[in-house]
């Protein structure tokens, strides 16, 4: 924009220079994430820039150029594909963030058609997939060219990558006798998208390559679909879901919903989710609905795009020089961010595990404020080549714990700095150790402080002892003036003990002496989960106790013994030998028992209860909301089901909660019987 100074006299200076540095960084990003396929900053900041910019057009119309990146859809073909023309344009959607900006709208839509406010518009829903836009030209029925959506107008030819999508018919057939007759021409719109495991396998197989990782599942598709190579693309298991039509020769639609409910009958994929709405606020509902759904489906979505229904007026709302005026992207709350790694600590666990945590640039991730994220362990820090001072890409997806997904390596300065993972424990000083076969450093001293808070207070914790008021402060205080060196330590306290403590009076300090006396006497199930042996849940002890009988029996049984236990494999097995075979942690019990720690038989609820689950097998994966997993798996198993920790074609049922793992993509595969925690909740009989 030369000589803005002078042009716009009335335009304050700052304001024209800053719609020029945005307009730069946005087709810097642009060329990121559209040539490049690997974007430096996360969607949520991209929309945050383009609304800005935006915002300021529409305040100061003088500025807007022909060039400007609100006037067109995205950016020029990479080198190496041929330029293909669409037929009709490809334009983006504009994008609402809230309730309020969708009601606005289906009021402007109304308005520009002349209707009431009180008027009921009809919409199309689906969700919005986080994938690559194409197009698809069938001519005669036959597949004639697969294009990229590129810039809106002019994308690229990636006809023989697009012809080794399974889902992608290369000749149309009508599959139903009402299909109307497949016409001479006919644009077909849809969306390439890798399903969350390919997903997951493709960034594993990179960082083993020492490559980059994807970002996400849209750049991985896009960056799949765009190899000079066919034969690349034909490893990765790509898909599609078709939503739409641009040019069609010799066949009318009417409506949006006809060409969802049409396609299908000529072999072309569309996602089962689609739904016509009577009105704006069923459309919100959807989607909320599929906000729920999220975790659940296996492929990412950002969002829901909303459709008017009838064609016809589609012509009388026309479109803007980007987007159409007849449809509306309705995101969801971004669960990937960009923040400024600021710095790395490192926690002990209760097992003495080292877990890196990053201290980040407090930044809000769907709703919620993240400072912190976990960097798993060393080798995942090594692999993915993460600083101190990097700029990084941050996921938080359901109730799941943060994770750092990859460093934004364009955005280095040279400050940044490694990360050295301590040798020695950093709470106690002892020299870590790592086994063999594990990726975790774990700190030996079992009277380490870290590792000794986090076992007193899973001791105490209401599934386990059950101990009332034993909270990570109490438990700090008592280990601080030297009241407790292990578990067993609470058994010999006295009631004056307590009185020592920091904001205890008598009737505290009796409360909790006499909490601590209650639970003497426990169950077998609820102590064996309370020494905190590895891989030992609460099901897990229950179903020990049930074989066992006695502590004495669990403490002698040998590996063989041990999995002959329905869902004990080897691993389990094994640490249970060496939880038992330990002379400290025997110590320890010997000193419980002696305390008086008694153990009264499990309430036999099974014989009142039906045991309506005789026979079937469980899988849990993902966080419930109404109980934890063991207390689900504990409920199995009194209902006279099995619970496994393994997913096979022995399992008849796999629940999934928030943010699911492996487990659930690999029950797709089997074809598994998969249940939310709603189904599983009336399966036992129980209402949420």
């Amino acid at each position: 924009m030369p000589e803005e100074k002078k042009e716009y006299p009335h335009i304050p200076q700052e304001i024209i220079e800053r719609v020029k540095k945005l307009r730069e960084e946005i087709e810097y990003h642009n060329y990121r994430y559209y040539v490049l396929d690997s974007p430096v900053i996360s969607d949520a900041e991209y929309d945050a820039l383009m609304r800005e910019l935006k915002e300021l057009e529409e305040k100061y119309p003088e500025l807007i150029t022909p060039d400007s990146p609100t006037q067109r859809v995205g950016f020029k073909p990479a080198e190496g594909f041929k330029e293909v023309p669409h037929a009709e344009p490809m334009l983006s959607l504009d994008d609402a963030m809230d309730e309020n900006e969708v009601l606005e709208f289906d009021k402007r839509v109304k308005k520009f058609l002349g209707l009431p406010e009180e008027a009921q518009i009809e919409y199309t829903v689906e969700p919005k997939i986080d994938g690559l836009a194409v197009e698809l030209v069938y001519e005669d029925g036959t597949l004639k060219l697969g294009a990229t959506r590129g810039d809106g107008y002019v994308g690229e030819d990636v006809t023989a990558n697009i012809k080794t999508i399974k889902s992608i018919p290369l000749k149309l057939k009508k599959f139903d006798e009402d299909a109307p007759e497949i016409p001479p021409r006919i644009d077909v719109r849809g969306e390439v998208y890798l399903n969350k495991e390919e997903f997951e396998k493709i960034n594993q197989e990179r960082i083993k390559k020492g490559e980059p990782p994807f970002a996400n599942p849209r750049n991985a598709a896009a960056g799949s679909l765009r190899q000079l190579d066919p034969s690349v693309t034909a490893k990765r298991k790509l898909d599609i879901f078709c939503y739409g039509v641009g040019k069609v020769e010799g066949y009318n639609f009417k409506t949006q919903w006809e060409v969802l409910q049409t396609l299908p009958k000529w072999g072309l994929k569309i996602n089962p989710l689609v739904k016509l709405v009577k009105n704006i606020r069923e459309a919100i509902d959807y989607h909320h609905e599929m906000e729920k759904k999220r975790q659940e489906l296996p492929y990412e979505i950002d969002g829901i795009v909303i459709k008017v229904n009838d064609l016809s007026l589609w012509e009388k709302l026309g479109t803007k020089a980007r987007s159409p005026r007849y449809a509306i992207a309705y995101k969801f709350q971004p669960t990937q961010v960009t923040t400024k790694l600021l710095n790395v600590v490192f926690q002990v666990g209760r097992t003495g595990a080292i877990t890196p945590v990053a201290i980040l640039q407090p930044v809000q991730i769907g709703g919620v404020i993240v400072e912190r994220a976990t960097l798993h362990n060393e080798d995942y820090i090594k692999n993915l080549d993460i600083r101190i001072g990097d700029w990084v890409l941050v996921q938080r997806a359901g109730d799941v714990i943060p994770q750092i997904i990859m460093p934004i390596k364009e955005r280095r300065t040279g400050d940044e700095k490694e990360i050295k993972f301590p040798t020695e424990c950093p709470r106690c000083g002892t020299k870590l150790v790592k086994k063999p076969d594990e990726a975790v450093w774990r700190c030996p001293n079992p009277n380490c402080y870290a590792s000794l808070i986090r076992k007193i207070l899973h001791f105490a914790s209401r599934l386990a002892m059950n101990i009332e008021g034993l909270g990570e402060k109490v438990a700090k205080d008592l280990v601080d003036r030297g009241l407790v060196e292990n578990v067993a330590d609470l058994y010999y306290l006295r009631l004056e003990d307590f009185l020592r403590l920091p904001g205890f009076a008598y009737k505290k300090a009796k409360n909790l002496y006499e909490a601590i006396q209650k639970s003497k006497k426990n169950t077998l199930a609820r102590f064996i989960y309370a020494l905190g042996i590895r891989h030992v849940g609460e099901a897990m002890a229950q179903l020990l106790a049930k074989k066992f009988k006695t502590l004495d029996n669990l403490m002698k049984a040998s590996m063989s013994d041990l999995m002959s236990v329905e869902g004990v494999g080897y691993e389990v097995a094994k640490s249970i030998v060496e939880f038992f075979k330990n002379e400290h942690n025997q110590e320890i019990i010997k000193r419980l028992l002696d305390a008086g720690i008694t153990f009264e038989e499990e309430e036999e609820k099974q014989e009142e209860v039906t045991p309506k689950l005789e026979g079937l097998t469980f899988v849990f994966t993902g966080a419930l909301k109404s109980m934890t997993r063991d207390q689900a798996k504990a409920k199995v198993l009194q209902l006279g089901g099995k619970v496994s920790d393994h997913v096979s074609k022995n399992v008849d049922y796999v629940v999934v909660g928030e943010a699911p793992g492996s487990k659930y993509q690999k029950a797709l595969k089997l074809g598994l019987k998969i249940i939310n925690e709603e189904e599983f909740l009336k399966l036992i009989g129980e209402t949420q």
